[in-house]
């Protein structure tokens, strides 16, 4: 089974599959704020505004990244 992780802010929950990046650094390139390799953990959602990492999510070419709004 793969792993996902999932973190959230309240408004959206980001899925992070691993086994599905392939490494093309938009996310990191687009919003390193949010996005940043260096840091544990790797996805901070509160550093941006919500529909900016909405519109970074969705530039994600493997589906590695997938947003849904929470719940």
């Amino acid at each position: 089974m793969d792993t996902v992780k999932e973190y959230g802010n309240g408004e959206i929950i980001v899925r992070w599959t691993p086994s599905l990046c392939t490494h093309s650094g938009r996310c990191v390139r687009n919003l390193p704020a949010v996005f940043d390799v260096r840091r544990r953990p790797w996805i901070d959602l509160h550093a941006a505004r919500t529909a900016d990492i909405i519109r970074v999510v969705e530039l994600c070419p493997s589906g590695a990244l997938t947003w849904h709004k929470a719940e």
